[in-house]
């Protein structure tokens, strides 16, 4: 009796980063499994049984992507300056986009008929807020930001700025003569300043 072929972690990585690439570049109508198969020089039943269909596959990559993501940010360790752990995170952020702009879009941009995450792939990525969250409390507590705003506002607002930059740099529309490399550190430095406490 013939064994079933088994498929190894790297062919999967390989699929998934090829298919994120087709999804980036076409999106999700584009991909094809069978398209995808050959362009990775592999079979069909290769993918079938990795993924099991197209919405397993997307499925994959919004894992695959959050799970990155996740992992980008957890190597901003904490310092005894949380409002620096705070723009810290926030060029980490920024690192990843740029780094997996594919990726980057299947999870923050990208939203089609095709693949609409589940709650509890939603729920994955909005914890990826949490490290901020953290970081905006433990400066409450040292005194770096207001106490009486709710540390989920102030983590928002600093995420907020740093989405809309790198949004605006991977799409393309920085405004003419700006670099949003060279002004990114510096806005979210002026986000953060703008939620430390009044001087009494």
């Amino acid at each position: 009796m013939a064994r079933l072929k088994t498929y190894d972690e790297a062919l999967r990585l390989r699929l998934i980063n090829r298919a994120a690439a087709t999804v980036f570049d076409r999106g999700t109508a584009a991909l094809s499994l069978r398209r995808l198969a050959a362009d990775v020089k592999t079979s069909t039943t290769a993918v079938y049984s990795l993924f099991g269909n197209k919405a397993g596959l997307l499925d994959s990559l919004y894992r695959e992507a959050a799970r990155l993501f996740v992992a980008r940010l957890a190597t901003v360790d904490s310092s005894d300056d949380p409002a620096n752990d705070v723009i810290r995170l926030g060029v980490a952020y920024r690192e990843y986009a740029l780094a997996n702009p594919h990726l980057y879009a299947i999870l923050f941009a990208d939203r089609t008929v095709e693949y609409e995450p589940t709650d509890e792939r939603k729920s994955e990525v909005g914890d990826t807020i949490q490290p901020l969250v953290d970081a905006v409390v433990r400066g409450q507590k040292a005194g770096r930001f207001k106490a009486d705003a709710p540390p989920e506002v102030i983590a928002l607002s600093c995420w907020g700025s740093a989405h809309g930059l790198v949004s605006l740099e991977l799409s393309g529309n920085e405004p003419p003569g700006l670099d949003i490399g060279d002004c990114y550190e510096a806005t979210l430095r002026a986000v953060v300043s703008g939620w430390r406490p009044e001087p009494e």
